[in-house]
């Protein structure tokens, strides 16, 4: 099944209905899929093995998706955020390709790398209102529908491939064709690159909601979209999140026709989430955990899990508010230990997956084993009721004189701490103990001494898992899709002066 079937059967049953932009002036689906076979038409007489895509969010974003599916090429949405240097980079990667680039982003890329057919975001925004066919010799079973790429923590970004078979798996396990109401609609505010982007848009137009993005996030933009186009459904990351309810306590403002706000990307505090829950009642949270290689999310934390977990007084069952819920049932999660093997409940290992939503695969190399078993490189263990932990990428775990330490054991620990903004805690290279413990402390108001803090962790904690260096900053670094730069962060501390409890 190839991604332009989930647009050509919603253009077939509800040709009428709204799917994109705003209100006033939003496209339907019938003219959805007619703009994308005139993106098609066009773009087939430009040339190029990939289309790719250099700009912000906006409608032109998911006709250059579907008009790169009926040509049967890879869709390919690049990080305009990064420095010229490594944009042009990715860029010529992609050769063969034609990409389609905003009009203020197109002097970054002049001249283009050999082999890459730049053009405007506006020509192709016109070339789509013109008729035109396109018709594609088309491969369910091989052919590539998005190129993502990884960030690049670690070195060069790897190009994540991800097959029209996982992506169309993914979207009719998780929701049900035609079940959104008319006047039900989706904020996305994740930028193009980013995997929620991606399966957002698709997953909406399968249930048949329309489709309302915002070209540049900021709290107070989102709260007045959200509120002017009476968003009923959303997904953000854990930091927008924060800033976002910091705007509607400051404004009065409660989105009464907000129904669902779905988060991911990051570690969740738990005073977030909380608080969320209790400024907006009306509205159903879930927590959704999953990875570029998977298509998006592996599983979810429920509304009624949250409900049930906040309103608990288990102890085993409230923890669930920390937790990314459970597998989606058409995947299969192990956690396995350093030799390979199952672990039971309780005991801490690497998340693996399994599924058809599974892609595990990159331009390079395929990376799942013999048996579709995908290794996610994520620390975790689960219940025994079935709910997943994540602890964080096994890169970040702290080992400590043999001992490995999750830094989001003793983060969530700190963040309970009423003078405590925001926190960061890592491992800083020590010739004695291998690594020692490091906390980056964002205070609200006030900065207690490294002593009081570092005497609330052991009243919670053992010792060891106790900080023994201390910072202070008034923010923390994170990303554009809101994750921590706990390497960059790493690398500042190792070579500034430190100061030891």
């Amino acid at each position: 099944m190839r991604t332009t079937l989930l647009l050509d059967m919603m253009a077939d049953v509800a040709p009428d209905r709204l799917a994109l932009n705003r209100k006033t002036e939003g496209l339907t689906y019938a003219a959805l899929r007619r703009r994308a076979n005139q993106g098609a038409a066009w773009l087939h007489e430009a040339g190029g093995e990939t289309v790719v895509f250099v700009g912000l969010n906006g409608p032109a974003l998911p006709i250059a998706v579907f008009a790169a599916g009926v040509l049967a090429k890879p869709f390919a949405p690049l990080n305009y955020r990064l420095p010229d240097v490594d944009l042009r980079k990715l860029l010529a990667r992609t050769s063969p390709s034609v990409a389609i680039v905003d009009d203020h982003m197109i002097a970054r890329l002049t001249p283009p790398p050999p082999g890459v057919t730049i053009i405007a975001r506006s020509a192709f925004e016109a070339a789509c209102g013109q008729p035109g066919q396109s018709e594609a010799v088309f491969d369910e079973d091989h052919d590539v529908a998005v190129l993502l790429f990884t960030s690049g923590t670690t070195g060069e970004p790897k190009a994540a491939v991800l097959r029209h078979r996982n992506l169309t798996s993914y979207v009719i396990s998780t929701v049900e064709f035609l079940s959104s109401q008319e006047d039900e609609a989706s904020l996305v505010s994740v930028p193009p690159y980013h995997i929620a982007g991606i399966s957002g848009l698709l997953t909406g137009v399968y249930s048949g909601r329309r489709i309302v993005h915002l070209d540049m996030f900021t709290p107070e933009a989102w709260v007045d979209l959200a509120a002017s186009e009476e968003i009923t459904h959303a997904m953000v990351v854990p930091t927008m999140l924060g800033r976002i309810l910091d705007v509607l306590e400051r404004r009065g403002e409660r989105l009464l026709k907000m129904k669902a706000i779905s988060y991911g990307g990051g570690r969740m505090p738990l005073p977030v989430i909380e608080r969320a829950m209790k400024l907006l009642p009306h509205v159903g949270f879930a927590n959704a955990y999953g990875l570029t290689e998977t298509s998006s999310t592996i599983s979810i934390l429920g509304p009624g899990d949250h409900t049930e977990a906040m309103a608990s007084h288990d102890v085993k069952v409230r923890q669930r508010l920390g937790s990314v819920g459970r597998p989606l049932p058409t995947l299969e999660v192990k956690i396995r230990g350093p030799n390979g093997e199952s672990l039971p409940p309780g005991q801490s290992g690497e998340i693996y997956v399994r599924g058809d939503q599974v892609s595990g695969e990159y331009t390079h190399k395929k990376v799942t084993d013999a048996e579709g078993w995908f290794a996610t490189n994520d620390g975790g263990w689960m219940d025994e009721a079935g709910y997943l932990y994540v602890e964080g990428r096994l890169d970040d775990v702290i080992v400590r004189g043999g001992e490995n330490i999750s830094p989001g054991e003793i983060e969530d620990v700190l963040r309970t701490h009423p003078d405590v903004a925001d926190v960061a805690v890592l491992g800083i290279h020590d010739d004695e103990w291998g690594e020692r413990v490091a906390a980056v402390i964002v205070a609200k108001h006030s900065s207690p001494s490294r002593e009081e803090f570092a005497s609330f962790v052991k009243s919670k904690l053992r010792s060891t898992k106790t900080p023994e260096i201390w910072e202070f900053r008034d923010a923390l670094p994170y990303n554009e899709t809101g994750k921590l730069l706990r390497r960059q962060l790493k690398g500042e501390m190792s070579g500034s002066r430190r100061t030891a409890v």
